[in-house]
């Protein structure tokens, strides 16, 4: 919760400002928001709404003692910055009390004025590359879908492939054994991600830089687009050039229905150090807020950066206004980086894209003056004389042609550009745990028992909950970094015991028609514990399930 809570104060709500103060001024930011599946489910949650309000006031009777202690200290300049904090979580509060408790409707506003793009995710972040069965895969997606459309009331054209995870068609084999010693199924044709994608009709999705160098252009089946990508010869040649390589859209090639081809956005490199890094990038500017160093009680922050690898022991105070000063200087920095990457294609019949991925929680979070530096790209970018202009991902694609289908290998934005980070000898263990899992839960799913009855889809919808939240890349992810490993394992083992509880009670609802007193008992507290996506629907994982394209906009969501 605590977490949760940091991220809605420090980035989600002075994000909506920003997003607000633009639109007051007839700008916008236009960026392509994941909002991902199991943060809206937590943001609409009536817990969060309830315990909000009140670490915010715990935050604000904090910075109230912190300037007692201060001034009675003779620390003015450190009381000062109290009360910066006392005024930023008060507005936090606000801002909050004005949605009603609802940031997702704040957000909402904004995706329906078409000033931002609110784009999805795999449903807990699943990394599809080594997800074990297509089922899975697409049920990811699938339960995404739905619960973008549940929250935002439209259906997502983008998604976030978590991790920019991507696995092209082909043979694949299971990489490690079960761990309840089941047999092993033999090597089998899979799907491509793009496939999945296109058969819940989501339109593009975001690739790291290398999958695009290494992959390979094939020839475009131009007969069939009817104009959607280039077919005159000069045109189709400017593709091709060198500078446009990372600057255009790719339909992804594959052995798939290509008439519902998805389309994939590479990430610039050039800009991504400047924002991500905190050595050399911006976040590690002597004057903004150090992320690290807090005063307890209250966990206010009261220091700068100071300085590359400053002990926590020197760093000097905060002053709140020169760090918005060096804001303005690095978002012309940064618009001048994007100028540079853009320009040889600024004569080019079709406009070159750069886009510049980032996590949310970036901004804001970790790196406090974030959501300052959005703010003043765009006020930048508005008044630059050359023309750069921001755009979203489904807007330049409703204006303009891909580039050609490509052909990638699998890989990801992780270390190596592979899949190392979460298949690993430290995280191997967790999927001896999952694909056994994920085989369970398919053929349950394939058949029909399960629908006869309510409390037949209760059990069901339980045991489709539960291997969501195991198949989270963030368990892998937080034991390899280091930078949670006990408490990720510890979630781990606590959805693997209760899958298999929901298992158990499945398999003797399944031998008995019924369940015990015992069994239901417990089945309802998982429940409780671990109510997401209350409308999942498990025939997403029903063998073969979805394996063509569904015109996916035809439900209204109000």
């Amino acid at each position: 919760m605590e977490w949760l809570h940091e991220a809605a104060a420090e980035t989600y709500l002075p994000l909506l400002r920003v997003l607000g103060n633009l639109e007051r001024d007839g700008l916008a930011l236009h960026c392509n928001l994941n909002l991902s599946p199991i943060l809206l489910e937590q943001l609409a949650h009536p817990v969060f709404k309830a315990e909000f309000p009140k670490y915010v006031e715990r935050k604000i009777v904090a910075a109230r003692e912190d300037e007692a202690f201060f001034i009675q200290n003779n620390e003015a300049h450190l009381a000062e910055t109290a009360r910066f904090w006392n005024q930023f979580f008060t507005a936090a509060l606000d801002d909050f009390n004005a949605l009603g408790g609802d940031i997702i409707k704040g957000f909402r506003h904004f995706n329906d004025a078409g000033l931002i793009d609110i784009i999805t995710c795999g449903a807990t972040h699943g990394y599809m590359p080594l997800l074990g069965t297509d089922e899975s895969v697409r049920a990811q997606i699938r339960t995404a879908v739905n619960t973008h459309r549940r929250h935002i009331g439209r259906h997502p054209r983008g998604i976030w492939a978590p991790e920019c995870g991507y696995r092209p068609a082909g043979m694949w084999s299971y990489p490690v054994p079960n761990a309840d010693h089941t047999p092993t199924p033999p090597p089998f044709d899979r799907i491509g991600v793009e496939q999945a994608l296109s058969e819940s009709d989501i339109d593009f999705f975001y690739v790291d830089t290398h999958l695009v160098e290494e992959g390979h252009r094939v020839p475009s089946p131009y007969e069939l687009w009817n104009g959607a990508v280039p077919t005159d010869e000069q045109t189709e040649r400017m593709t091709h050039a060198p500078h446009r390589s990372l600057y255009q859209p790719y339909f992804v090639d594959g052995p798939y229905d290509k008439s519902h081809a998805t389309t994939i956005f590479p990430r610039d490199p050039r800009t991504g150090i400047q924002v991500w890094s905190g050595d050399s990038g911006y976040p590690g500017e002597a004057q903004y807020l150090d992320f690290h160093k807090k005063r307890w009680p209250g966990g206010h922050r009261y220091w700068r950066v100071t300085g590359a690898r400053v002990d926590m022991g020197d760093k000097e105070p905060y002053y709140p206004q020169e760090a918005a000063e060096r804001v303005k200087g690095h978002a012309n920095h940064f618009v001048h980086l994007v100028y540079q990457a853009l320009e040889s294609g600024f004569n080019d019949g079709i406009p070159p894209i750069l886009c510049s991925p980032f996590d949310a929680e970036l901004f804001g979070h970790w790196w406090f003056e974030g959501p300052l530096w959005l703010e003043a790209i765009a006020r930048t970018l508005h008044e630059y004389p050359i023309g750069i202009e921001l755009t979203s991902c489904s807007h330049y694609l409703d204006r303009y042609p891909r580039a050609g289908f490509l052909a990638m290998p699998e890989g990801s934005w992780g270390a190596e550009g592979s899949n190392q980070v979460w298949m690993n000898p430290e995280t191997s263990w967790t999927y001896t745990h999952i694909y056994p899992a994920e085989l369970f839960t398919r053929d349950v799913c394939s058949g029909t028992k399960w629908d006869h009855s309510d409390l037949g889809r209760r059990i069901v919808r339980q045991l489709c909950r539960e291997l969501l939240l195991l198949e989270s890349s963030d368990w892998q992810f937080l034991i390899t970094t280091g930078a949670a490993r006990d408490y990720a394992e510890l979630r781990f083992l606590t959805h693997n015991d209760q899958f298999n509880e929901v298992k158990a009670i499945w398999q003797g609802f399944d031998t008995n028609g019924d369940i015990t007193l015992e069994q239901d008992k417990r089945l309802a507290e998982i429940e409780l514990r671990d109510n997401v996506f209350p409308d999942v629907d498990p025939s997403f994982w029903a063998a073969g399930a979805h394996a063509t394209h569904e015109d996916m906009h035809a439900v209204s969501v109000e």
